[in-house]
């Protein structure tokens, strides 16, 4: 019996794939799943505008479905994967759940957790710019075609 091995590009575009869904639904396009022993336990989009909650973020939607799934509120031996770096209510997230490990694809100079802190401890690895323009291209668009 093989086990296939996928890498954080693949997962990105799972990723990559929940945040066009957010934008085929007017959302802000990002969007995140979370792996945990190469397997991907909870997807999740923005959905703030859907449900009239600015809480609903793609991440955060993720998160709460990966700990249902789990039945546990740690999430210690997880994968975030999301296509924009997270806010600081997200962070704040990861860091309470204890995920081991936070991928992102663009950064957000304007909302994104490193321009104000760095909220994880020691543990949390981070790594940034996996299918970066890709994910930056799609917010991008949708923000130019919002101003149109």
């Amino acid at each position: 019996m093989s086990v296939i091995v996928y890498d954080d590009e693949y997962f990105m575009r799972q990723a990559l794939n929940e945040a066009v869904q957010a934008l085929e639904e007017d959302e802000i396009p990002i969007g995140c799943v979370i792996v945990c022993n190469n397997k991907i336990i909870a997807r999740g989009h923005n959905m703030t505008q859907r449900l009239n909650d600015s809480t609903s973020h793609a991440e955060i939607i993720a998160i709460t479905a990966a700990e249902e799934y789990l039945g546990s509120k740690y999430l210690t031996d997880c994968t975030l994967y999301v296509t924009i770096e997270p806010c600081l209510m997200c962070a704040g997230a990861v860091m309470w759940t204890q995920i081991s490990r936070v991928v992102f694809g663009a950064k957000d100079t304007k909302r994104g957790y490193s321009s104000y802190c760095t909220p994880f401890n020691s543990k949390v690895t981070v790594t940034q710019g996996v299918l970066e323009e890709e994910c930056r291209d799609l917010m991008q668009n949708f923000f130019k075609n919002k101003r149109k």
